[in-house]
């Protein structure tokens, strides 16, 4: 009763098979930027690969995600293996972590939006999250970062703040890169792009505590 079922689908033609449940919480920051939490529950049709659930909050205004841990170890996810009978109390236990996930993320994004960024430091920001390879002095992803940063949905909450470049990097990872939607969407959840987001929040926080 304390989450409902909200949206299914799969992703390489079938090989994982994701559902995302919406818990029954919430929070507003910054007069009107709604963040939703849900538990994505992935079952992946590997042989040794078991099924796992990951807290997913999601902005509402542009629909960015962010896997956060379940737990205190390394891993941002627990696993279930298919061999178990399904636990209901198992399920409920992760529900509460969840929701405390939730607590800590509103104090995470409350302090991103009460400190500002100045320009050079946002410029910075993108060039650690999207370090330039080769002979250039930026790459291609940070350009385009800093590009969207006054344009991406929700540019209007926290106008000058840390929140905002690290929406701006979500947003990019979420609706821009990746060669199709498919592609984009296991990066963002179980790939690369899944670690990156999780890096750009401990650095936007780093740089903002350091301004």
């Amino acid at each position: 009763g304390d989450m409902e079922m909200h949206t299914a689908g799969s992703l390489r033609d079938g090989q994982i098979v994701w559902a995302l449940a919406k818990v029954k919480d919430s929070f507003e920051l910054f007069k009107g930027d709604t963040i939703d939490a849900y538990l994505l529950f992935s079952n992946f049709h590997r042989y040794g690969f078991s099924t796992d659930v990951r807290f997913t909050p999601i902005r509402v205004v542009c629909n960015n995600t962010l896997t956060l841990s379940l737990n205190s170890r390394v891993e941002n996810f627990v696993k279930i293996s298919h061999r178990q009978t399904f636990n209901a109390d198992v399920t409920k236990e992760m529900l509460g972590i969840a929701k405390d996930k939730l607590v800590k993320y509103k104090e995470m994004a409350a302090f991103l939006g009460s400190k500002k960024a100045k320009d050079e430091d946002i410029v910075e920001y993108f060039n650690r999250i999207f370090p330039a390879t080769g002979k250039k002095d930026t790459s291609r992803n940070a350009i385009r970062a800093l590009e969207i940063l006054h344009t991406q949905p929700g540019a209007e909450y926290a106008q000058g703040s840390w929140w905002q470049p690290f929406n701006a990097v979500t947003y990019l990872t979420d609706h821009e890169l990746g060669r199709s939607a498919d592609t984009r969407l296991q990066s963002a959840w179980y790939g690369a792009n899944q670690g990156l987001k999780t890096r750009a929040l401990e650095t936007a926080i780093e740089m903002a505590d350091a301004a």
